[in-house]
C-alpha cells in the first residue's frame, strides 16, 4: 500500500450505493485516501434520491458521473468494495476485497435511501479507522 490507500467502490449502475460510499469516504477521509467508484453497467446519471439523501448530510455528489468499471481501476486500488455486482468485478491477487450487502436504492423513496445511506456511513467510518488509524 502506498502512503495513501486507494479505495474503489463498485456497484452495478454506479449511481447510488457506490456514489454515496465514495462521497462519505471523500468527506470523512479527506486527503488521507484516494477514492474511486465505478459500475459494471453504469447509468447515465446519479440517482437523484441518493443525491438528495447525501445533501441532507452536507455532502454534494450531484456533480459526480457514473463511470464504467475498468481493469485499470481495480489494479490501482488497494481496497475494492463491491455492492451487488457479483462476478462482474475482476479479481487480482494482493488486493483487499469486501462485498457489502446493501439494498439497491434504485426506485426507492427518500426514507429507504436514508436507511441505506446511514448503513453506508457506518461501514465507511469502520473502513476508514482500519485504513488510516487515528493520528496518522
Amino acid at each position: 500500500m502506498s502512503d495513501k490507500p486507494t479505495v474503489l467502490f463498485v456497484c452495478v449502475h454506479n449511481a447510488g450505493r457506490s456514489q454515496m460510499a465514495a462521497g462519505f469516504l471523500r468527506e470523512l477521509g479527506g486527503d488521507r485516501v484516494e477514492v474511486l467508484s465505478a459500475g459494471s453497467a453504469p447509468k447515465d446519471q446519479i440517482n437523484p434520491v441518493a443525491v438528495e439523501a447525501m445533501a441532507e448530510e452536507g455532502i454534494d455528489i450531484a456533480g459526480q458521473q457514473p463511470k464504467v468499471l475498468t481493469v485499470e481501476a481495480v489494479k490501482e486500488s488497494d481496497v475494492v468494495i463491491t455492492m451487488g455486482c457479483g462476478d462482474a468485478c475482476p479479481i487480482f491477487p494482493g488486493k483487499r476485497y469486501e462485498d457489502w450487502e446493501l439494498e439497491d436504492p434504485a426506485g426507492q423513496g427518500i426514507d429507504a435511501v436514508r436507511r441505506i445511506r446511514d448503513d453506508i456511513r457506518g461501514r465507511i467510518e469502520t473502513l476508514l479507522a482500519e485504513l488510516v488509524p487515528a493520528g496518522t
